[in-house]
C-alpha cells in the first residue's frame, strides 16, 4: 500500500463527508465524493448528483474551473474509482485524462464489472499516477448496498425494530406507537431517506395502516414501498397504496384476480413470488428489486412475523435497534425466531456502533461471515 501523507488522508476524509450529501440524491448510483487540491490547497469539491447529473468528478472539476483555477497537474481524490464507461453520462476517467491531472487518489475499487479496476488502468495508461486503498474501508461502509449489489445482486438489507429494554415491540392487543420517542423516530426516517425500498409486511399495513414514506428529510424522491402479501390481504384503501410507488408480492395470485385488477387501476404491480411453503420466497423478493429497480439497500420495518422470517432465511444484513427506558412485559417480541438448541452458533452478529437518541438507545449490528 502507498505511504499516504498527512495532506492525503485529510483531503480524503473531506471527500468521505463529501459523499455523505449524496444520500437521498444519487441512488441507484453509489454515493460518491471528490476533493482536487493544487499544491495542497483546495481547489475543487463535488459529490454525485442525481441519476443522470454529474458524478462527484465532474461537479469537482467545473466547481475548480468556474473558481478560475487550472487544473493540469492537479490531484484528485475521490471515494470510489471513477467511471470509465459511457452510462447516462460520458466517463469520468475521460474528464480526468483531459484535465491533464497529475495522480488520482482512490479509496475504493469499484466492483462495478463495467469498471472493476478498468478506470484505474485507463488513468495510468495515460500517464497519470494513481494510488488505492486510502480509507478504504470507511468508502465500502458509505456504500454497502452498491457494494454488494454489483458483488452478489443482492441489497443490503437493513431491519429496523423499536422496543423497549425487554424487548417488546408491541403491547399484547397490538399497540406499538409510540414506544420511542420523538428523536428516534426521527432517525429512522433518516435511515429510510437513504433507502432504495421501504420493506413491509401486510401485518403491519392492517394493525397501523402507515404510509411508509419519508417525512421530515430532503431527498430527491421518496423510496419505492414493498409489501409482502401471501394471500392479497390488503385494503384498497391502505395508506400505503396512495402518493407514491408501491409494489406486492404474493404467494399465488389465481384466487385474487379481481383485487389484482384493482391494485393495478391504483398503479400497484403485484408479483407473484411463492416459494414451497406456499409463502413469499424472500430471498427472490431481494434478488427481484436488485434487478428489476436496482435497490442498493432494503430498509425494513415490519413486524414479529415477516422479522423472523427475514432473519432465518438469512436476508438480514444489519440490525438497526432502538430501545425505549421503559418496562413493558409482555406483547410482541422483536422477530418470531428460534428456538435454538446451541449458544456458540447464534453469535452471529456484531456491534457497529451505539448512540443515544434522545431518551433512547441506538444499536447498529452487522451480520457477520
Amino acid at each position: 500500500m502507498p505511504n499516504f501523507s498527512l495532506h492525503d488522508q485529510t483531503w480524503m476524509l473531506e471527500a468521505l463527508q463529501l459523499a455523505l450529501h449524496a444520500k437521498g440524491i444519487s441512488d441507484p448510483n453509489p454515493r460518491v465524493g471528490c476533493v482536487i487540491t493544487q499544491n495542497n490547497i483546495v481547489i475543487g469539491r463535488g459529490f454525485t448528483q442525481e441519476p443522470g447529473g454529474h458524478h462527484a468528478e465532474i461537479m469537482a472539476l467545473q466547481d475548480a474551473r468556474q473558481q478560475g483555477h487550472h487544473l493540469e497537474g492537479a490531484t484528485a481524490y475521490v471515494t470510489l474509482e471513477p467511471c470509465c464507461h459511457f452510462g447516462k453520462t460520458p466517463p469520468c476517467t475521460q474528464a480526468l485524462i483531459e484535465a491533464k491531472m497529475a495522480r488520482v487518489v482512490i479509496a475504493v475499487v469499484d466492483p462495478n464489472p463495467l469498471v472493476a479496476g478498468k478506470g484505474v488502468s485507463e488513468l495510468r495508461n495515460h500517464g497519470i499516477t494513481v494510488e488505492t486503498g486510502l480509507f478504504e474501508l470507511e468508502a465500502m461502509m458509505q456504500n454497502l448496498g452498491f457494494m454488494k449489489r454489483m458483488k452478489d445482486g443482492l441489497p443490503w438489507v437493513r431491519l429496523k425494530m423499536a422496543a423497549s429494554i425487554d424487548g417488546i415491540t408491541a403491547l399484547p392487543n397490538g399497540q406499538s406507537q409510540w414506544i420511542t420517542g420523538q428523536e428516534a423516530r426521527a432517525d429512522g426516517h433518516a435511515w429510510r431517506s437513504q433507502a432504495s425500498v421501504l420493506l413491509t409486511g401486510i401485518g403491519t399495513v392492517i394493525a397501523d395502516n402507515p404510509q411508509m414514506n419519508v417525512r421530515g428529510n430532503v431527498i430527491a424522491k421518496q423510496p419505492l414501498r414493498a409489501i409482502i402479501d401471501s394471500h392479497l390481504d390488503i385494503d384498497l384503501d391502505a395508506k400505503i397504496l396512495h402518493n407514491g410507488q408501491t409494489i406486492i408480492f404474493c404467494a399465488n395470485l389465481n384466487k385474487e384476480q379481481a383485487k389484482v385488477a384493482a391494485l393495478q387501476d391504483l398503479n400497484v404491480p403485484v408479483v407473484q413470488m411463492p416459494n414451497a411453503f406456499g409463502k413469499v420466497d424472500l430471498q427472490g423478493v431481494l434478488k427481484y428489486l436488485a434487478t428489476e429497480h436496482h435497490a442498493n439497500e432494503v430498509h425494513v420495518e415490519a413486524g414479529f412475523k415477516l422479522n423472523g422470517s427475514l432473519l432465518r432465511e438469512h436476508c438480514v444484513d444489519e440490525l438497526l435497534l432502538y430501545f425505549a427506558p421503559m418496562l413493558l412485559g409482555q406483547g410482541a417480541g422483536l422477530a418470531n425466531v428460534g428456538p435454538f438448541e446451541a449458544l456458540p452458533e447464534l453469535r452471529s452478529w456484531k456491534f457497529l456502533d451505539q448512540q443515544m437518541i434522545g431518551s433512547d438507545l441506538r444499536l447498529r449490528l452487522m451480520k457477520t461471515i
